[in-house]
């Protein structure tokens, strides 16, 4: 007697022990339990947008006339440099300049004051001209982004020691 009803025990207790298995969450099966009818999760999908430019508007270059005088911050005028002058950013500030025309992209230390013609937003040193690929032109539509000091950083080359 004992031994059937160990027996049905153990029958009722492997029973019991399947339907208590528990299956997937819902974020491992996509689907979530409402009203025991199963349903696809559905998220909002969020559209990932473009930052809008700091500036947009006209530069020009300056170079050899400048080489070596002072700027605004002090430093010397290295036309080799990827420097830029901006009438209103902090001095020492990072710039992306996007040339609207191409595309080419370079970043600049804001160094100096300037531009001095009117409805211009930057003036770009001899180099950076160069990389942007309107120096012939003198002048081109640019687009201005500010570069936080994190991303600076990640832009460097490694120092040699």
């Amino acid at each position: 007697m004992r031994r059937r009803i160990a027996h049905g025990l153990a029958i009722i207790f492997s029973i019991v022990s399947l339907g208590a298995a528990q299956g997937p969450n819902s974020s491992e099966s996509g689907y979530t339990r409402s009203n025991a009818i199963f349903q696809p999760v559905t998220r909002p999908v969020k559209k990932a947008s473009a930052p809008k430019p700091y500036q947009i508007g006209t530069a020009s270059w300056y170079g050899a006339y400048f080489d070596g005088k002072a700027t605004a911050s002090g430093e010397p005028y290295n036309m080799y440099d990827l420097t830029a002058a901006h009438p209103t950013l902090p001095l020492g500030s990072w710039v992306r300049v996007t040339n609207l025309r191409n595309g080419r992209v370079v970043t600049v230390r804001i160094n100096d004051r300037g531009p001095i013609v009117p409805g211009r937003i930057i003036d770009v040193s001899y180099s950076a001209a160069q990389v942007l690929k309107f120096k012939e032109q003198g002048v081109q539509r640019v687009r201005l982004d500010i570069v936080h000091p994190q991303m600076v950083a990640m832009l460097r080359p490694p120092v040699a020691n």
